[in-house]
């Protein structure tokens, strides 16, 4: 397995529906591993994720880079009905801040 691919985000949840756990790589929605175990699960993943990597390079296709290593500019655009887009806009005004800082705060309390 090549050390780079560990640089991807890897997850591992537990499937009520399989009843097993499930090992996810966000970087590759497509690809999942059932196990009966966590440790089982993450290894299978990253196995299948080193595999697809493999077969994408030899087929002269590029690999999605790592989440981890990306950049982001901390800004995105997000499209909402006009009136809850009002709604915000008053609400904003009403506790005398910027729409932003009004957004910025509720995104922050989704942890």
């Amino acid at each position: 397995m090549n050390a780079k691919n560990d640089r991807y985000t890897y997850r591992i949840s537990w499937s009520e529906d399989d009843q097993e756990h499930v090992g996810l790589c966000l970087e590759f929605p497509s690809l999942s591993w059932l196990a009966k175990t966590p440790e089982e699960a993450l290894r299978g993943i990253r196995k299948i994720v080193s595999e697809a990597v493999s077969d994408m390079k030899k087929s002269g296709e590029t690999p999605p880079s790592p989440l981890s290593g990306r950049a982001f500019s901390g800004k995105f655009v997000v499209r909402v009905p006009p009136q809850v887009h009002r709604e915000l806009a008053m609400r904003a005004a009403e506790e005398k801040i910027s729409l932003n800082r009004l957004i910025n705060s509720k995104l922050n309390r989704l942890d």
